[in-house]
């Protein structure tokens, strides 16, 4: 098992109490005129600045005691004989998060992109991360990693870019079932960004372009595919009714001369083709007596 620099940390308690026996021999010392109080003093205080240990709230340690494992320690004060026993790195239990990146890996569809995520994950057996793993967390890190490119290498482009919280549970459930026998389980995968080749995202610009102006250009000719079969529809309407036609162009006639100060000139012609000039001779006779009245 590998020593971290966390398993000889001195704590606070220590070094007081070491204080206090060195204290107390120079006391005893200086009534005494013995240094042996001085010595005393000296010894203890050695032996509980090396023997007092304090694990933080969220913090476990394992006691070895020449070599073997004899049980977890934490959080709080607690004791081990100093030489004989043997402290393992303390474990932090909190949420923890590893950052992974992905460099130039290739997609299902041979794209080379980089991505990077985000690993939230927390020792939930502080005994199996300690005794099964050398290092757990360069071991999160790695497999995290791993996993990352695998899963790149199963999805395309396009579902990386749309389904990202989809790849992010399908690393997230193949992480924890690979730590969960270290102890650790992984509570949820993160992917921040996915980057492509500048030249391939200019690429997929235009491409994205002309598919918007391909959609635009059908949208326009069945738009006139349908305005023509409507004009097609009328015209075989006013050729068997021309009564219907007649009516048409009256009111396309009055819609021209109804705003005011407005003139419109009609061709003879047209008006004999529609039969305007009954009609308008017989609107003013009836608007005659109405302005004699």
């Amino acid at each position: 098992m590998r020593r971290d620099r966390n398993t000889d940390r001195i704590s606070g308690v220590a070094v007081a109490l070491f204080a206090v026996s060195l204290v107390a021999g120079s006391l005893l010392t200086a009534a005494t005129d013995s240094r042996a109080p001085l010595l005393a003093g000296s010894i203890i205080g050695a032996y509980l600045l090396l023997s007092i240990k304090v694990a933080d709230q969220w913090e476990k340690v394992a006691v070895l005691r020449l070599g073997r494992y004899i049980g977890l320690r934490g959080p709080g004060i607690f004791h081990i004989v100093p030489i004989v026993d043997r402290l393992s790195r303390f474990v932090d239990q909190r949420v923890r998060l590893a950052s992974v990146t992905a460099e130039s890996t290739l997609t299902r569809d041979t794209v080379p992109v980089n991505v990077d995520a985000i690993v939230f994950w927390l020792v939930w057996n502080a005994e199996k991360s300690i005794l099964e793993v050398e290092d757990f967390v360069q071991a999160i890190t790695m497999s995290a990693q791993t996993g990352l490119r695998e899963s790149i290498g199963r999805h395309e482009l396009a579902q990386m870019i749309t389904e990202r919280e989809s790849l992010g549970r399908e690393l997230q459930r193949i992480l924890d079932e690979k730590t969960n026998p270290w102890g650790i389980t992984v509570q949820s995968v993160e992917i921040r960004d996915v980057r492509i080749p500048q030249a391939l995202e200019d690429a997929m610009s235009r491409q994205a372009q002309a598919e918007r102006e391909r959609q635009a250009r059908n949208i326009l000719g069945q738009a006139e595919t349908e305005i023509s079969d409507k004009f097609s529809q009328a015209a075989m309407t006013y050729q068997n009714n021309p009564v219907a036609l007649h009516l048409r162009a009256m009111n396309m006639l009055y819609e021209a001369i109804k705003e005011r100060g407005s003139m419109v000139i009609v061709p003879s012609s047209a008006v004999e083709t529609m039969g305007l000039g009954g009609s308008l001779a017989t609107a003013a006779l009836a608007k005659e007596p109405a302005a004699q009245g």
